[in-house]
């Protein structure tokens, strides 16, 4: 597949383009200052990188905040997660992404390999009843090869939608393209691990739309999804039918829907998380002031319920800034996904942005009591090697498509 052939100047042709133009956005020609195109940094995707690092500085002092509770809140370990992670990122920057438009084989491969390491004897690690983990021999470490195959998935789709050319006009290629992004969603629920599945399903499907799906197909299999999670659900609570769901995940649903049902048992994380994130008012209790974390009352502070923890301390306007700095960097790169020309750069990013905004959307929405409650980590912010490295690897791959740009096939 032939590289990016440099940025269009015409008027806005997409949807995404009009839209943005009736606002009075240019995403079409956003980070084009003169020390932009002409400078050092022109080789860097400013739009983009701005708010990536003010994230990864923000949740940093969030973590630093919760280390000074919460024992297991290393900060030391956070921040070698943020090296580790810039090392991929600049590596992938370097890199040539385009190098995978093809790789369609190699990619499935790798993450079918990647979903299945947990269960190879000797490397798996369980942890919180999920077998998701692996334990690096020798060292001791461990790190969630999921959070890589996520990113592995965004190349995998976005190599074989690319070369329909933004047209699929078969519904056999339609079911074909559902079939793939259903092998690591598949392999993903058996961990067990719901949250990474349905991001990679959220990923997938978003890449396989702006692919150019028709919309009957995308509709019809919704409702097919909708009332199969029904059929699920009413299996799982059923006696002497199938449990699909494990007891746990039932639970969480339930208090979703009904938080009084057991606000003590079930109940009990989601009540805490929104009693901390009330209580952080307008400005919020400050750094190292969080009764709700600080006092134990709040499971998972530093992980899970990462933004229950930031509302608290930072208040109203803490979380409208992180919302901010997460909004400025999803449009700057669907803003890039419009500017490049070839259909494999246009959905790696659609998958980056994709990605990013679900998990934003899931974790904030799961402290607010309007989500139910996953195990999805808030990118950048919530403390976890693996989860960093995989985010920060994303956000490599979008300077990747930026930097090689220009190159000719």
């Amino acid at each position: 597949m032939a590289s990016d052939q440099g940025i269009r100047e015409s008027e806005p042709q997409s949807f995404f383009d009009l839209v943005f133009a009736r606002l009075g956005v240019n995403l079409s020609k956003m980070g084009t200052s003169k020390l932009q195109r002409n400078g050092y940094l022109s080789k860097v995707y400013l739009m983009e990188l701005i708010p990536n690092a003010l994230l990864v500085l923000f949740g940093a002092l969030v973590i630093w905040s919760a280390s000074l509770t919460i024992p297991e809140a290393s900060f030391l370990r956070h921040l070698l997660g943020i090296v580790l992670g810039l090392i991929v990122a600049a590596a992938m920057w370097k890199y040539d992404y385009s190098v995978f438009a093809d790789k369609f084989t190699f990619l499935l491969v790798l993450d079918i390999v990647l979903m299945l390491l947990p269960a190879v004897p000797g490397l798996g690690y369980n942890a919180k009843g999920m077998t998701g983990w692996i334990q690096v021999p020798f060292i001791g470490m461990t790190f969630q090869p999921s959070e890589f195959a996520k990113i592995v998935t965004i190349l995998l789709m976005a190599s074989v939608v690319g070369t329909y050319n933004g047209k699929i006009d078969t519904l056999k290629d339609y079911l074909k393209l559902c079939g793939i992004l259903c092998i690591p969603f598949v392999l993903i629920l058996t961990q067990p691990d719901l949250g990474t599945g349905l991001i990679v399903l959220v990923l997938g499907a978003s890449i396989i739309i702006c692919g150019g799906a028709k919309a009957r197909w995308v509709l019809i299999t919704v409702g097919i999804i909708v009332v199969g999670a029904f059929a699920v659900v009413a299996s799982s609570m059923t006696e002497g039918l199938p449990h699909i769901l494990k007891q746990y995940q039932l639970n969480r649903l339930i208090v979703f829907v009904d938080p009084s049902v057991d606000p003590a048992g079930n109940g009990y994380n989601l009540q805490q998380a929104k009693i901390a994130v009330g209580s952080g008012g307008f400005f919020g209790k400050g750094i190292g002031h969080a009764s709700q974390a600080g006092s134990g009352f709040l499971p998972e502070a530093h992980t899970d319920f990462v933004f229950a923890l930031l509302a608290e301390e930072f208040g109203f306007l803490g979380s409208v800034f992180l919302l901010f700095l997460f909004g400025w960097m999803i449009i700057a790169t669907v803003g890039l996904a419009l500017r490049v020309d070839t259909p494999f750069a246009k959905l790696v990013c659609v998958g980056v942005a994709a990605m990013w905004t679900f998990q934003l959307l899931q974790n904030v929405g799961m402290c607010i009591g309007i989500m139910p409650i996953t195990g999805i980590p808030l990118p950048f912010i919530s403390f976890g090697s693996s989860s960093m490295m995989s985010q920060l690897l994303a956000a490599g791959l979008v300077q990747s498509v930026w930097r090689h740009r220009k190159k000719s096939g």
